[in-house]
């Protein structure tokens, strides 16, 4: 009984070395997060680390303790923000998408308004001025003629005139042409107003006896006038059309005073 010694009888050296952990004691959370200041609550999110020097900690390896970095890294790092952070979290969000949404509905009605195509009026004014010659030997006559052509502008944008082409029928001939290249800028919703002139020679006997009988106090000839004039705006080009039927002195020479506008009746 004495020499051999129970096998859960331990000396006071093996007490206590089975009393020490075996694997190393975690750290508290006081102890491994440094106390730096709160995205939320501070302006800055680094700052020196001063104060823990006692205890075994290493620096920060971006800004090595200091708080700052480099300006040069400044686009190199990124930062990390917290989820509950509350820069992440959305504010009048709707409010913000609501007034957008109106401002562009607002910019798009008011675009189509001012821009949608209007029609571009073109009305005949009469006839202004003529001018009439015989000639006996192949029983012609040459008309000259000065129409007025009224134009109004109903768009909020500027039209502007390039070409008139204009075309005199008596009795379906045609017995006169012109071309006339103009440029005549319209503001908007303004009018304008348009001169031309146009040579015309007709080879008819009846209506040579007509304008040469001195027994006859009324000369006047039907003259059918067709045109068409060509604007511009916005980079699109369009052409009008129109037509009038005139009455002319074929006697004598004539010129008739026209109002800037023709009123419809």
């Amino acid at each position: 009984m004495g020499g051999k010694l129970s096998p859960f009888w331990k000396t006071p050296d093996q007490k206590e070395s089975e009393s020490k952990p075996i694997l190393p004691r975690q750290l508290d959370a006081e102890d491994e997060i440094p106390n730096y200041a709160s995205i939320n609550d501070s302006v800055t999110s680094c700052v020196p680390c001063v104060g823990i020097a006692r205890r075994s900690y290493v620096n920060c390896p971006t800004c090595q303790g200091t708080g700052r970095i480099p300006r040069e890294q400044e686009k190199q790092l990124v930062a990390l923000i917290p989820y509950g952070d509350q820069r992440l979290k959305p504010r009048r969000t709707k409010l913000y998408v609501c007034l957008a949404v109106t401002i562009c509905l607002l910019t798009t009605s008011l675009g189509i308004f001012f821009l949608f195509p209007r029609s571009i009026t073109v009305l005949p004014a009469g006839l202004k001025a003529s001018s009439t010659g015989f000639n006996a030997t192949t029983t012609s006559i040459y008309l000259n003629m000065t129409n007025v052509l009224n134009i109004t502008n109903n768009n909020f944008y500027l039209v502007t005139v390039v070409q008139l082409d204009i075309e005199v029928l008596h009795q379906s001939l045609v017995v006169g042409k012109t071309t006339m290249k103009t440029l005549l800028n319209m503001s908007p919703l303004q009018s304008g107003q348009i001169s031309y002139m146009v040579a015309s020679r007709i080879l008819d006997d009846n209506t040579y006896n007509i304008c040469t009988w001195t027994k006859v106090k009324v000369h006047n000839i039907l003259l059918h006038i067709q045109g068409t004039l060509t604007c511009t705006y916005l980079c699109h080009s369009e052409q009008l059309t129109f037509e009038d039927y005139q009455y002319v002195d074929c006697q004598g020479n004539a010129t008739l005073p026209r109002p800037l506008y023709h009123c419809l009746p």
